[in-house]
């Protein structure tokens, strides 16, 4: 598979961190408004919350012998879900640099990993699980291109945005991190029959991106979803599927509107889980990035290292 230059893919297997605002919330017992991690980097105790976080999953890495991408806790750091928590643009941009410098320094703390990569981490402007208020793509272009150039501008390596719901977005993503000149890794979700919320065909929306692109993106992503919903949207052989490097599911087997209808956590089965990871990659021969999403900690991305570690 062609790097596109993207750091992730020049080297073996790579793992990365698990479901991050779940774990928080549901396992270490913060509150977390509007389902958003970046305002932990404003107090020491949040820092320490976070740098606790990504050195478990670090030390899995080390153990196996794998690489690890850093993704900064940013996912909800773009304009509208600041503005609801109360931070304006400047602070907003300092929020994405510090959270690049603080993975950064982890990073240089942990001479022991293979191989290691700072992401810059995006989530969609609206819901993740519910394609509202969609954008077209110069839009979304416009919207994203404030906070992908504040991470680029503090180091970040590559920018990869999680729970994708509709091209759209993804395809004006795509051109803003082109034009920032930094490479771009697309996730998306799918619902219970394996389509895009939207409605979109998983294939059509990755082919309609390259076309759109010249294949400017590194590689795309699965994320946010069972793989259960995951392989029904998985044509086996199609050459679309080669252009997937990136598969973070859900432990839960729930569909969307169940999870949002949770008021616990459905972390499913470490080892089923990991399980299922084995299987999808004899439908997607370019898998390099393995880590996890709701639900998930760092049992299930130890169980998933156990599976991939002799990648």
């Amino acid at each position: 598979m062609t790097a596109f230059g993207a750091p992730q893919l020049a080297g073996p297997a790579m793992l990365t961190d698990s479901g991050l605002e779940t774990d928080l919330i549901f396992g270490r017992g913060w509150d977390l408004p509007e389902f958003a991690s970046f305002p932990l980097l404003a107090s020491d105790d949040g820092r320490a919350a976070l740098l606790a976080y990504y050195q478990e999953h670090v030390d899995v890495a080390i153990t196996h012998g794998a690489g690890f991408v850093f993704e900064t806790p940013t996912w909800r750091a773009s304009r509208d879900w600041g503005q609801r928590l109360g931070y304006g643009s400047a602070h907003l941009d300092q929020i994405n640099a510090d959270a690049v410098q603080l993975l950064r320094d982890l990073r240089d703390a942990s001479p022991s990993l293979k191989s290691a990569t700072i992401s810059g981490n995006l989530g969609p402007r609206g819901d993740g699980y519910i394609p509202s208020g969609a954008m077209v793509a110069d839009e979304a272009r416009s919207y994203h291109a404030r906070q992908i150039e504040a991470l680029v501008g503090a180091g970040a390596e590559v920018i990869t945005v999680l729970t994708l719901n509709y091209p759209a977005e993804g395809l004006g993503i795509a051109q803003a991190a082109k034009d920032a000149r930094i490479p771009a890794i697309l996730s998306f979700t799918v619902e219970t029959d394996g389509s895009l919320p939207d409605g979109t065909h998983l294939g059509s929306a990755i082919d309609f991106i390259d076309e759109q692109t010249d294949g400017y993106v590194s590689f795309y992503g699965l994320n946010c979803a069972h793989p259960e919903h995951m392989t029904p949207a998985i044509a086996p052989g199609a050459n679309w599927t080669t252009r997937i490097g990136s598969l973070r599911a859900n432990a839960s087997k729930l569909s969307h509107a169940e999870l949002d209808a949770l008021d616990t956590i459905d972390a499913g089965d470490p080892g089923e889980l990991a399980s299922d990871y084995d299987e999808l990659r004899s439908l997607l021969p370019n898998l390099t990035v393995f880590g996890g999403c709701c639900g998930t900690d760092v049992r299930h991305v130890s169980a998933i290292a156990n599976v991939i570690a002799p990648l």
